[in-house]
């Protein structure tokens, strides 16, 4: 009866952020998309509850690369970018913020995590140029399937599966699977595959 009445609950809710979704398809004719994705993301990020949590997961399902029903996107949390894919069974914290990135099934974000796209994103080579106009590279960020990444973790590189990243650690490196990974930048201290 409860996968049922959750069944139903997604599809109820699909059908409310499909008015929106539709004037977010309209709006991205004429604009960035990426731009105007952050902007309906502030707007989604404010619903709190189990009413936000559906809502959101909706919504995304129409605009990420994928989204998954089974997610659970805590409040105040926004993306970036629409090329993330997020898969089953993973719960974000509130007050995260998110760039490209693919996270895997069963992963768990703490609170104020950050997955940035990559630490090729600001070029600062020339200082001639301001540091805006330098550009830089966006790459995608992989967390791998059941990997935890601690509260206030700063991620910039992919973390295997497996994984478990301390809070408030900075990861600038890619961490191997089943590591458990501390410290800035953060450095592996412990396998969890003993």
């Amino acid at each position: 009866m409860k996968n049922i009445l959750k069944s139903a609950a997604h599809i109820l809710f699909k059908l409310l952020a499909l008015p929106i979704y539709c004037l977010f398809w309209l709006l991205s004719l004429i604009g960035s998309a990426d731009g105007l994705f952050s902007s309906f993301v502030q707007f989604f990020s404010l619903f709190p509850g189990m009413f936000g949590v559906y809502l959101r997961a909706a919504f995304y399902r129409y605009t990420m690369t994928y989204c998954d029903n089974d997610v659970v996107i805590g409040f105040g949390t926004l993306f970036s970018q629409q090329d993330t894919e997020i898969y089953s069974g993973t719960y974000i914290g509130p007050q995260c913020n998110i760039g490209k990135s693919k996270i895997n099934r069963n992963c768990l974000i703490g609170s104020g995590v950050h997955i940035l796209s990559g630490k090729g994103q600001h070029n600062f080579d020339d200082i001639d140029i301001p540091l805006k106009d330098q550009g830089g590279k966006f790459e995608k960020v992989t967390i791998g399937e059941d990997s935890w990444l601690g509260n206030g973790s700063i991620i910039m590189a992919s973390v295997g599966k497996k994984c478990v990243v301390a809070a408030g650690s900075v990861v600038v490196n890619e961490v191997p699977d089943y590591a458990i990974v501390a410290g800035n930048p953060a450095k592996v201290i412990k396998s969890r595959k003993v």
